[in-house]
């Protein structure tokens, strides 16, 4: 069943990786050309006429972006975010509901599986996925950046293992929303409005001393990039809350898994 689990997954871990690449080529082609003219200087002039504010919610307040490394600490971890974002809500919202709404439910029951296992089966897929996710874009990243001039190697690695965190606990969420009902376009959308309501309460919680209460309402927070950017270290407390999120969301996915009617 692994084996089937990861065929069938592959094509949309493939787009949605390929997706990244092409970003982050593009930045990497682009980058030697805008820094050697003066368009870079213009940007920078231009970025100081930007609130404090706004600045500190895209990490410009302590990150250049006069390098592709500088940029991809500020803008390029914004995508990244929403990218693998998505796509863990997309795998959460489909890896077991897809089951019922292609009609294969049947067969998955005729399998000696419990229903159990058939959900543990496809988390451990899922996590699958977007650990090589990460792991494919900080291998091409890494090769992209490391003649970069203010490239550091720790705070790189860190930097590119941190949407690992958020995007776990997208999943389980996603999961456990998609074990109470039977269309996988009901849970999409839910999925989604969690990724982009999540990114836009960080953002807010990013901008002042009175909306930081918000970043307690966002997974992103998990991701932690600002503690990682200045401190170049891991906060164990956002490991400790991912893995107790997604292993609490995995379980009661599981428990209304085993007590859902199945079409």
């Amino acid at each position: 069943m692994l084996k089937r689990e990861l065929i069938i997954n592959f094509k949309n871990f493939v787009i949605w990786t390929g997706v990244l690449l092409a970003l982050f080529l593009v930045v990497f082609l682009m980058y030697p050309s805008l820094i050697a003219s003066n368009q870079m200087d213009e940007f920078n002039d231009m970025m100081e006429m930007f609130p404090p504010e706004l600045l500190k919610a895209f990490n410009m307040d302590i990150s250049g972006i006069d390098t592709a490394f500088g940029w991809m600490k500020t803008e390029g971890f914004v995508f990244v975010l929403l990218v693998t974002g998505v796509y863990g809500s997309i795998l959460g919202s489909n890896i077991v509901l897809k089951e019922e709404n292609d009609k294969t439910i049947e067969y998955l029951n005729s399998l000696p599986v419990t229903r159990k296992q058939i959900v543990i089966q496809k988390v451990a897929v899922a996590v699958f996925y977007i650990v090589l996710m990460v792991g494919v874009l900080l291998v091409f990243n890494g090769i992209g950046l490391h003649k970069d001039k203010d490239f550091d190697t720790k705070q790189f690695v860190l930097l590119s293992i941190t949407p690992i965190f958020s995007t776990m606990a997208i999943f389980a969420i996603s999961l456990f929303v998609s074990t109470f009902t039977h269309k996988t376009k009901k849970v999409f959308g839910i999925s989604l409005g969690i990724v982009f309501v999540s990114y836009f309460l960080n953002t807010i919680s990013e901008m002042s001393d009175k909306t930081k209460f918000f970043k307690y309402f966002s997974v992103f927070t998990l991701a932690d990039i600002r503690n990682v950017i200045t401190k170049v270290e891991i906060n164990p407390i956002v490991l400790i809350v991912t893995v107790v999120l997604t292993l609490a969301f995995t379980v009661l996915s599981v428990i209304r898994y085993e007590r859902k009617e199945l079409v």
